[in-house]
C-alpha cells in the first residue's frame, strides 16, 4: 500500500451552546484510532464567545508522534468512502496549501454516527495532516497524497 508520511496532525471543530459537547467529542473519536495512546493524542478545548454573543467551545486535538501519526495515516484512509476518495482526487489542488498540509472537512453529524463524509459546509470537523515530501513544494504534496488515495 501506498503511504504518505506527515510531521502531525490537528484535528478542529467547534461545540455550539445547542450541542452536546458529550456527541460532539465522540464524533471526533470516530478519526482516533483505538491504537493510538491517550498519551499521543494532545487535546484542548478553549472557550469563546460568537458573533452574536452565544458561547463556543473549540476543540483542538493534535497527534505529533511518529508512530502515533503512521496510525492515524492508515486509519485516515480507511475512514475515506470510494466517493469521498474520489472528491478528494477531483479537488487535491485546493485541498493542500502551499506548506505541505492537506485540509480535509468532515460532517460532524455524520461522524458521531460513525459514518464520516466529506462536507464542505459549515458545521465540520477539520482534519488537517502536514504531509512530508521533498522537496517541501505543493507539488509534491499533491503527488504524494494522489498516489496514497489512489491505491
Amino acid at each position: 500500500m501506498g503511504k504518505i508520511r506527515a510531521h502531525h496532525v490537528r484535528i478542529t471543530t467547534f461545540i455550539q451552546a445547542t450541542e452536546d459537547e458529550d456527541k460532539v467529542l465522540e464524533a471526533i473519536a470516530t478519526f482516533i484510532p483505538d491504537e493510538i495512546d491517550d498519551d499521543d493524542v494532545l487535546f484542548d478545548v478553549d472557550e469563546t464567545t460568537g458573533f452574536f454573543g452565544n458561547p463556543i467551545k473549540v476543540v483542538n486535538v493534535e497527534i505529533k508522534r511518529s508512530r502515533a501519526v503512521r496510525k492515524f495515516i492508515d486509519h485516515f484512509r480507511e475512514l475515506l468512502s470510494e466517493d469521498d476518495r474520489r472528491y478528494l482526487l477531483e479537488n487535491l489542488d485546493e485541498k493542500v496549501d502551499e506548506e505541505g498540509t492537506l485540509y480535509v472537512r468532515f460532517n460532524k453529524q455524520k461522524a458521531y454516527l460513525g459514518e464520516p463524509e466529506i462536507d464542505e459546509g459549515g458545521d465540520t470537523i477539520q482534519v488537517r495532516i502536514k504531509v512530508k515530501a521533498f522537496p517541501m513544494r505543493k507539488e509534491a504534496v499533491v503527488k504524494a497524497v494522489r498516489e496514497w488515495l489512489e491505491e
